[in-house]
């Protein structure tokens, strides 16, 4: 099952917008948590903990198929994302490379989890009631781009 493009490019803005708030040097690896966490925690007053836990867990276990990378990363009990720090490159790259390539994993796997669980909101709740959702969290500018071009003002 791969991910539509829509929800990947979705996915893609709501860690840059983070990125871009947070203003640091792990500024991507920030921004992965930041996302899961304002999705948690907006999802959770509308599923509860444990609706929440499930979805992020059935998500991740989507992600692991298309990013490897994220292995090392778990869903503990009460829906909160363990092991982002785990993230390592292959051992034969020099340190400039290994940050590098430490960063890109991180983006590629994030970005894949991030839209694991978009995909899955989408799926159960539908579009509409999951944009309705993340408006609540974030600004417009934040993720909805994708009308640029057909006249509507978001």
């Amino acid at each position: 099952m791969t991910i539509p493009l829509e929800t990947r490019d979705l996915a893609r803005r709501l860690l840059s917008y983070e990125a871009r708030a947070g203003k640091t040097s792990n500024s991507m690896d920030v921004a992965i948590l930041h996302v899961y966490g304002k999705l948690r925690e907006s999802l959770c007053v509308f599923a509860g903990n444990a609706g929440f836990q499930s979805l992020a867990t059935r998500a991740l276990v989507l992600a692991r198929a298309d990013a490897p990378s994220l292995g090392a990363l778990r869903v503990s009990g009460d829906g909160s994302l363990e092991g982002l720090e785990e993230f390592e490159p292959p051992n034969e790259m020099d340190k400039i490379d290994k940050e590098g390539a430490a960063n890109l994993r991180a983006v590629d796997g994030g970005v894949t989890l991030i839209a694991r669980l978009l995909g899955l909101l989408q799926t159960f709740l539908g579009e509409a009631l999951t944009l309705s959702l993340l408006r609540n969290v974030w600004p417009a500018e934040a993720f909805d781009d994708h009308n640029a071009g057909n006249g509507r003002n978001a």
